[in-house]
């Protein structure tokens, strides 16, 4: 729908006034966490896109303890699933148990049930409890017996998998890959700032804690807003233009990448770099989306969407350089 200046205007207002409660939690956060303003950024535009968020880093990067933090800021509930090869799907998403005093079957609810669900190292699971999770991230609810139930909202599922051992992991098939929204890398801290983690951790005195500073009413009127971010069919077309280049890249001008591309980005990264980007806009305070949105975010989007071929690793070529190569390839608006 074409919005004049004027509403972008009002718009603009709107996000200003409803975006503060952003600022917030980033302050509450920061308390506890030095060194990832990217990874919580990208927390945040997955909790206001309403898409899932896979974080891939070493141990010791405090991914487990962000996820923890933004939910503590946001008093929504919070459940970690500790993922395990001898993990079942009815650890995951309940059970029926029999009551003898009742002498009935009973529903016992799992830790899917919650706001914030941390699947802590998800490749160390099997398949079957994978698939259990990636169902109810999809569909937003399970079933359990004969019943189905919906899942509260916010729902957010927050993975993480450690890049480093494979010995007994259960690597995320493609397909699995697909449902979430953004892939993140999570990177080692500057030299200074790792200097304050010890000061944090090694200091006398009381531990910060972090406090709610924002109710779940604020998130999902601000999601609501983030869905009314304008996108002009320029920005469209770029954003379609950078998912087909992956599938077709002859046809823009990357002869070189059509041996190096097994497969390119599915319909749904065309939908979740829109999402993104609408999100990355109001994060900051801007009721329209810019190419720089869109730039910004296609990393995260794309980089566990697109298969390489045997001739790419053999050459040593990972993703990161074919999407940088997609960008450069495609004119901005």
């Amino acid at each position: 729908m074409l919005k004049t200046a004027d509403d972008i205007r009002q718009l603009n207002e709107r996000i200003q006034s409803a975006g503060t409660f952003v600022d917030r939690i980033k302050t509450e956060v920061g308390k506890v966490i030095v060194g990832q303003p990217y990874m919580i950024d990208r927390l945040m535009i997955g909790l206001l896109s309403n898409g899932h968020v896979l974080l891939e880093g070493v141990p010791g990067l405090a991914k487990t303890l962000a996820i923890k933090s933004l939910s503590q800021a946001t008093h929504a509930k919070f459940s970690r699933i500790q993922f395990t090869p001898d993990l079942l799907p009815a650890d995951v998403i309940g059970t029926m148990i029999y009551n003898q005093q009742r002498n009935e079957f009973m529903v016992r609810k799992g830790p899917i049930f919650a706001n914030f669900i941390l699947a802590d190292e998800i490749n160390r699971a099997p398949a079957k409890v994978q698939s259990a999770l990636l169902e109810a991230m999809q569909e937003k609810q399970v079933t359990i017996g004969e019943t189905s139930y919906k899942l509260d909202e916010p729902f957010l599922v927050l993975a993480t998998q450690n890049p480093l051992e494979q010995e007994g992991t259960y690597p995320l098939p493609e397909a699995q890959q697909d449902r979430f929204m953004l892939k993140v890398i999570v990177d080692y801290p500057k030299k200074n700032e790792e200097q304050l983690i010890i000061r944090q951790n090694t200091q006398s005195g009381p531990q910060a804690e972090v406090r709610a500073v924002a109710a779940l009413q604020e998130i999902a009127q601000a999601k609501d807003l983030v869905r009314q971010v304008y996108m002009d069919e320029k920005i469209e077309n770029y954003i379609l233009d950078i998912v087909f280049a992956t599938r077709e890249p002859d046809k823009y001008n990357l002869p070189k990448l059509k041996a190096l591309i097994a497969y390119g980005g599915s319909p749904r990264a065309s939908i979740n770099l829109a999402l993104a980007s609408k999100a990355n806009a109001f994060l900051n305070k801007r009721g329209y989306v810019i190419p720089e949105d869109v730039r910004s975010i296609s990393h995260d989007v794309l980089r566990h969407r697109i298969g390489l071929t045997y001739e790419a690793e053999a050459e040593n070529i990972n993703v990161e350089v074919i999407i940088d190569d997609v960008l450069r390839a495609i004119n901005v608006p």
